[in-house]
This record gives structure tokens, sequence and C-alpha cells, in this order.
């Protein structure tokens, strides 16, 4: 397994020892490397503004956690372009696909900004450029490679002369169009090229020499050098053609047993139903495979005691049967009933929220669809659904309620939170009051919830807007109530405060808590939004273009939930693809 990890922030801790493994292999493969250009990585991610550029990290590991190779990615977002630093290989690393895996994650990143093109040097397979046989044929074998993507050396110009007289295998500059197909006119590619040159190396090449190759680039637009290695045309670029990426899908193919037949119950099967088949319509998605994962993933995020009370209970109600809590424990509550059925109100805050024999077992394969996201986020897919039921977003660290009994987003950005910053941003009709429990004390997490007034809305007793955390987590937690009736244009003016919260944090990773209650005839709440403005929404979102996971909560009302579901993950596909509207 190939697990592909974005590094953004180097002080964190999980983030340390890998930064480490990456200046050990660029150490071993540019031993020509100043130690100061290698160790200066850290200060390229923090300090954008100086270096006038953005810079990412991206390791590949295997599955011991091993980094096997890495990669330094810079963004200049006013050029709108990429541009690859450094791509290596552990030197114990045997070709195994590290390095293809890595690439394609490159490009997929390139995409996600809108970036012109992604841009490189890589050094001549020309002997005339290049004296040393042995480092002409690893010249060859890299351009080979690199070909197959799709990208090929700009051709027709001075970009491979070297600075000081002598110098041998002065590098091409080569060009991935992301296999767009756009060609790049010379004006773009002069900008580029100083940019470069002048970012890059500062003052070693010097203004004349600058000047030299700038000039050089004359054919409008710029000429790409023919395929030279493959037999036949690469068909790598339409593989990777960004627009096209499909969104992963992990469907909780067991959430049926769940099936409460009693008159009012909404929270029912056929919401997934209804869901899925329009999703199925869209051409979106890409289905994944399910894992199991061992209960220390919940057990990290839960209450040990709710977990195994929760589990018991539901082992010991017979087929069919449900059991309501009824008797809450206001005083009293180190004492909790022997009776199982009558110790639910101990672990619960409604009266609605039933136990039964099946609401465990289908909760716990909502827990393996969340983690099996999880994994393919942190392993370097950019985006993915978990479309299951029962929801979780309203469980807390050791109570249930609002149809919910495990929280699959805490527990998905408690996992991902090992690995860098998450922001989950929950956008249910009702308050997220179990990720707002769970994370209150913690800064690793961002926890933002847009919902209806707790003075009318459930669950009443949380999601007011001076909730704001404690003691580590004093102002990670943002609570944007808003009132029974607005316009969906009100909405997304509260949206855009919250994008910008989360911006601000800038997270390595997005949770978001899908809830499809927001629209118009929902039952359990107010506002009218239709499937125009879920689009909005969800466009609104992908333009942030972090990874993001989305996990479905709430929505109720089955006639429109597969439309306006589709309607958000269009727009949300749309924006994170640069996908123009038609």
């Amino acid at each position: 397994m190939i697990r592909i990890r974005k590094i953004t922030n180097p002080y964190h801790e999980a983030n340390v020892r890998k930064i480490e493994a990456v200046r050990e292999i660029l150490r071993k493969q540019f031993p020509d490397v100043r130690e100061e250009k290698i160790n200066a990585i850290d200060s390229q991610l923090v300090d954008p503004l100086k270096h006038r550029y953005q810079t990412s990290i991206f390791i590949a590991e295997d599955i011991h956690e091993t980094v096997k190779a890495c990669a330094v990615l810079h963004f200049m977002p006013d050029l709108q372009f990429c541009y690859l630093d450094y791509i290596a290989s552990s030197p114990d690393t045997p070709s195994s696909g590290f390095g293809g895996a890595l690439y394609d994650r490159l490009r997929e990143e390139a995409g996600s900004l809108d970036a012109t093109g992604l841009f490189f040097e890589c050094l001549p397979d020309d002997p005339l450029l290049c004296s040393d046989p042995e480092i002409l044929q690893q010249n060859r074998k890299r351009l080979a490679f690199y070909e197959r993507f799709g990208a090929r050396p700009i051709d027709n110009t001075l970009y491979a002369t070297p600075v000081k007289p002598g110098d041998d295998c002065p590098p091409y500059l080569v060009f991935d169009g992301l296999g767009r197909g756009e060609p790049l006119s010379c004006k773009n590619a002069r900008e580029i090229v100083r940019a470069i040159l002048e970012r890059k190396y500062g003052d070693y090449s010097g203004a004349v020499y600058n000047d030299t190759v700038i000039n050089s680039f004359t054919d409008d637009p710029v000429i790409i050098r023919p395929p030279r290695y493959s037999r036949r045309k690469s068909n790598a670029g339409a593989q990777s053609d960004l627009p096209g990426k499909k969104i992963w899908l992990a469907v909780n193919d067991r959430h049926s047993i769940h099936h409460i037949r009693e008159r009012g119950y909404v929270e029912s099967p056929v919401r997934v139903k209804s869901i899925l088949k329009e999703l199925d319509k869209s051409g979106l998605f890409r289905t994944g495979k399910i894992r199991e994962y061992p209960d220390r993933h919940i057990l990290e995020v839960h209450d040990p005691n709710y977990y195994s009370y929760f589990k018991k209970v539901c082992q010991s109600i017979p087929r069919g049967e449900s059991v309501y809590p009824y008797v809450f424990p206001i005083r009293y509550a180190s004492r909790a009933p022997k009776e199982l059925s009558v110790r639910a109100g101990y672990y619960c805050f409604d009266t609605f929220t039933p136990l039964n024999q099946d609401a465990f077992l289908a909760a716990r394969w909502g827990v393996n669809c969340t983690m099996s996201a999880a994994d393919e986020i942190l392993a370097g897919t950019r985006y993915a659904y978990v479309l299951t039921r029962p929801p979780g977003h309203h469980t807390e660290r050791s109570v249930f309620g609002g149809f919910c009994y495990f929280n699959n987003c805490a527990i998905a950005a408690h996992h991902m939170s090992k690995n860098g910053r998450v922001a989950i941003l929950d956008i249910d009709y009702h308050h997220g009051n179990g990720q707002q429990n769970i994370f209150y004390r913690r800064s690793d997490v961002l926890t933002v919830s847009l919902h209806g007034h707790p003075s009318f809305a459930y669950p009443y007793f949380s999601g007011f807007e001076e909730e704001k955390g404690e003691g580590e987590g004093l102002g990670y937690n943002h609570n944007l109530p808003l009132p029974e009736r607005l316009t969906a244009e009100q909405y997304r003016k509260t949206l855009r405060r919250a994008l910008k919260i989360i911006t601000g944090y800038r997270p390595d990773y997005l949770v978001v808590a899908l809830g499809l209650d927001p629209a118009r005839g929902d039952p359990t709440g107010t506002w009218s939004f239709g499937h125009d403005d879920f689009g909005q929404n969800g466009e609104m979102i992908g333009g942030l273009k972090l990874p993001t996971l989305v996990v479905q909560e709430g929505g109720y009302r089955n006639q429109s939930l597969g439309s306006n579901a589709r309607a958000f993950f269009t727009g949300f596909h749309r924006a994170c693809n640069g996908i123009k509207n038609k």
C-alpha cells in the first residue's frame, strides 16, 4: 500500500520526523545541493511572502509509514503556476510505483489549484549537453518517465544554457499541461521563466543571463518537444484529466438493518436509497472498498463505558423491539441503574433515539466506512464522501441522541489530526454538538457549525455563539447560529464567514458534516433551500480546494434528498476541479 500525504506545517508533531526523513533523502539524492538549501524547506513552508511562493511537501509512505519518496512543490499564485523543485525516492527503494504515484498526486494538486501547468527542470538527454554516458542514461530514463504523463521539455529556447562556462548538464525546462491540451503562450512562458530564475536562483544566475534566457522564448505558443520515448501516444494525460477526477464514495451497505417501523420516525433506510439513485446519474463518483477497523479508533473519541453499554444493550434487546430512554439521572448520576433498558437515559439526552439490536451493527459499520474514507484522504485521494446512516454529529463523548450513536466526523477528524490540522464544517440544520463537545479543549481540530439558533432548534442546549472552546481549545470552536427564517443568500453570507475562519486556520484536511435538512419542506427544519442553493453551497466549499471528507448527516425530505445531494456535489466537484459554469 502506498500512502501519499501533503505537509504544510513543519511544526506539527507528526511532521517533524517526516520532514527530517525528506531532508535525508534529498541529501543522498542531491549531494551537490548545499545544506542550507535543504534546510530552507522549513522556512519555505511557513514564510510564503518572503519566498514569493507557497510551498508544500509531499511524501509517499509504505505500509509501515516509512517515507519512501518525497517532493517539494511551489505554487506561485500571482502567475498561477506550479514549480516542482525536488522529487526523489529513497536510495533503498526499489522501483515499486512510489515515484509514479507521487508524481500523479502532484499533477492532481496542480490541477486543484487551477494552475496553468506544472513546470520543473530535468537534466538533458542530449550528448552535446551532457558528457558523462552514465548520467546521460539516467537522464533519458527520467525524461521517459515524465513523458508517460505528457510532460516534455520546452523546445527552441536557451533555457539549457550553462550559467557558468564549462558547466556540464544544464537542465531543460519541462512543461506538464496536466492533460488539458491548452497551449502555453509566449507571454505567459516568459513571465513564468522570469519568476523561476529570480525566485529560485536569486542572484546566482544574474540579470544578463536571465534576460538572455527569457528573450529566447519567441515561439507563440511555445514549442513542446515531440515524444521521444513513447512508441504510442501516452494516455496518462487522459487518465489524469483533472476535471474528470471522481469523488471516492463509501456507502454503508448495512444501514438498512436499522429500520424503525414506527409512525413519525423519519431517519429511515429510504434516505440512502434516494441519495444513491441520484448520485449514480451524476457520473461524479467511484465506489471504494470498505475495510474493517478495530474498536480503538472509536475508543479514542468516545467514552469506553458508553461504548461498552451501547454494544451490550443492543445485544440484549430482542430483534424487532426498541428501547427508548425515559428516565434521566439529573440527581445521583454516579449510581447507574442495573437494568440496561432503564440505564439508557444515563447515556442519552433525548427521548426519541431508540436502542435496538441492529442500531449498534449499523452504526459500527458506518464507522468502518468513515475510517476507510479518512485513510483514502490520508493516502492522497483529494475528495471522499461517506453515505451512511444512522448519522453521528449529535453524539458526544459519552452520550448519544438525535438519531446518532457514533460520531463519524469526530472519529475521522481525530484520526486525521495525527497527520495534520483538521477543520470540521458542520452544515446540518442542527448544531453539531457532538464535535463541539469532543474537541472543545483541543486546538488541533477546528470546529465550525452553521445551524438554526438553539432558541428554537434541536438540540436546544448548545450552539450559542459565545461557546468558543476552553483551555487550549479557546478560540477553536465557532458557532454561527441563524434565524428561524432566512434566505439562501443570507445563509451564503454566513457560509462565507465560516469559510474565512477555516482559511485562517490553514488546515491540512477538511471534514464536512453534510446535512440536507435545510431543504424546503424538511420535517425537521424551517429553511427553504432548493437544489440550486445546495449547488452554490457545494461550490463555495469546494472552492477551498482542501483534501475533503464529506460525511452524510441529516436530511429527511425523501422527495428532494437525492436531487439536493446531486446538486451539492456537482457544485463541489466543479469548484474543486476549476470547471467553469457553461
